[in-house]
């Protein structure tokens, strides 16, 4: 197990303020920078996983490993991924039609988009399991899964080039921001919540930020000199947020996704916002490290564990969203499903750990 480090601190960070802001109207939601900015944690979220690609896909001297073997180790992610995905979805639509019938309330199995599934069975079922059918909620490790099985090309380009490889990731992006190309949801006519053609630039970005940190002391003097404009920016942002500064869709000239705050195309705005985020706070785990290390270990734990954490913190955020609504919500409901939810994040964490360290049987036994 490693040693608590930034990465992983805000990491849970992003997965606990995930977790919080995916159970809507609960009063800690207020609390969440999410209210604050015009970006949120599934920025940070797909940054960090970017950063890790970089990490995982270099030897212990720093030395990248054979390409057939990071190729094969993303992929490999990339499934293990998936398959979380289908198991949280099928256990989400358990849950809806089980609380469906427990309250005699059949409008419950139209929640998140989860009506065709119950309606229209055969054709949603293929959506699901080919992720074009998805959740409301549980639409980030679709993404994840898209981002991973792009990752080898990007990963293998930037060993030829690392600017090449950013410059091809901007390039995709511009022209699916321009142009307004996602991907198609089915059966359900639409698109997907989070576009991973735009979303690709924020991994490969992470990804670059781990490569320059490593090689350029000046990545490192420059990210210092340039923390003033990360705080201005995130001050600006928190005034936009304040006030409900937005851009009027129907009023920006075209292609109106480079104006507006747009969360599915990763709009110009929330990138800047992000990176803004990143230069501001980039010295707290220095800060709160040696003054708090029971709460930096505690969210480090939940870092290092995030598919697992993340996986049981989507089922909990719609079992506090069921409760809520059965109940009727309020701040003492709001105390316990939020408390509930935190501590079964934990103990997920704590218990994943605690199953790798335990010794398994041999297979004579």
């Amino acid at each position: 197990m490693r040693e608590p480090n930034a990465v992983d601190f805000w990491r849970g960070i992003a997965l606990v303020t995930i977790f919080i802001n995916h159970i809507p109207g609960n009063v800690f939601q207020n609390y969440t920078y999410s209210q604050y900015g015009i970006s949120d944690a599934a920025e940070l979220f797909v940054f960090l996983a970017g950063w890790s690609i970089g990490i995982a896909t270099r030897g212990r001297d720093g030395v990248p490993e054979p390409a057939l073997r990071t190729v094969l180790r993303l992929l490999s992610r990339m499934v293990e991924v998936y398959r979380a995905q289908l198991v949280v979805t099928a256990i989400a639509l358990a849950m809806l039609a089980g609380a469906a019938l427990y309250l005699d309330n059949p409008l419950l199995v139209e929640w998140h988009n989860a009506g065709p599934i119950f309606s229209d069975p055969i054709q949603a079922t293929v959506g699901w399991v080919t992720l074009l059918h998805q959740l409301g909620f549980f639409n980030i490790l679709p993404l994840y899964v898209v981002l991973l099985g792009l990752a080898p090309a990007f990963v293998l380009l930037s060993r030829v080039h690392l600017g090449l490889a950013v410059g091809l990731s901007a390039l995709l992006y511009a022209v699916s921001l321009v142009f307004e190309i996602n991907i198609p949801s089915w059966p359900v006519e639409g698109h997907w919540f989070f576009n991973p053609l735009c979303w690709q630039l924020l991994l490969v970005l992470g990804f670059a930020a781990h490569e320059w940190r490593r090689g350029s002391e000046r990545f490192l003097a420059w990210r210092r000199r340039l923390m003033p404009l990360g705080i201005v920016i995130v001050i600006v942002g928190a005034v936009l947020s304040w006030f409900n500064l937005r851009p009027d869709p129907l009023a920006v000239p075209e292609p109106r996704l480079l104006f507006i705050f747009d969360k599915s195309y990763l709009s110009p705005a929330r990138l800047i916002h992000f990176l803004g985020v990143l230069l501001a706070f980039q010295a707290v785990f220095g800060l709160v490290q040696p003054r708090a290390r029971w709460l930096t270990g505690q969210l480090a734990g939940l870092g290092r564990n995030s598919l697992a954490v993340f996986s049981v913190a989507s089922i909990a955020s719609l079992g506090a969203q069921l409760i809520r609504f059965w109940t009727g919500g309020g701040f003492a409901t709001d105390v316990f499903v939020v408390g509930c939810g935190v501590a079964s994040l934990s103990f997920t964490a704590w218990f994943v750990e605690w199953r790798s360290r335990s010794p398994r049987p041999s297979s004579a036994a």
